[in-house]
């Protein structure tokens, strides 16, 4: 539930995010997801998380994060670790959880309803920290999925849960690979 006049703030883990669209086969047009959300109510800041490789001459993630700053997102990101496991295979590890749970934090106070774009059961306890403060707190994420993308508790604890399969007509788009392999086919015909 949304109201026009309240007070609005989008939190985004960009890669449970992305893990969530990529389960039910789409991608996020993030002009469109600001867009909603302009609509539901006085948007004041939409900020996306997400780590990145510094060590890559190019990282794919990289376009994205330079449009999503120059339309209007705060991007708030920092560099991934490298490492290697026991199995000897390469691992990247960048969790921003503790970034965004301190920034939805410093907002509460200005605003009235906060957005998390998350399914990590980690951010209950922020949740719960929001409301104490009177903030309300909506959770987008996805049941749809196999195995379901959002924790029971986080869902249980929002105000409101979002289902990310509902918005797809609203903010998706066909997954890349199928978008660019479809001229191809109409060619073909």
């Amino acid at each position: 539930m949304f109201y026009r006049d309240e007070r609005l703030a989008l939190f985004i883990d960009g890669s449970n995010l992305y893990a969530a669209a990529k389960a039910l086969s789409f991608d996020i047009d993030y002009k469109l997801l600001r867009q909603e959300f302009v609509r539901r109510g006085k948007l004041l800041r939409a900020c996306y998380y997400t780590a990145l490789l510094e060590n890559d001459e190019y990282s794919p993630i990289r376009p994205l994060v330079d449009w999503l700053q120059y339309n209007g997102f705060n991007m708030i990101t920092k560099p991934a670790k490298e490492f290697t496991d026991s199995q000897g295979r390469r691992k990247i590890k960048g969790n921003m959880d503790i970034e965004l749970a301190v920034d939805a934090l410093e907002a509460a106070d200005h605003v009235d309803h906060i957005v998390l774009f998350s399914g990590d059961g980690d951010f209950r306890p922020l949740v719960e920290a929001l409301q104490r403060k009177g903030v309300r707190v909506s959770v987008c994420s996805t049941m749809r999925s196999q195995p379901p993308m959002i924790a029971d508790d986080l869902r249980r604890q929002a105000d409101n849960f979002i289902e990310l399969e509902d918005l797809r007509d609203v903010i998706g788009r066909p997954p890349r690979e199928t978008r660019e392999a479809e001229p191809a086919a109409v060619a073909a015909r």
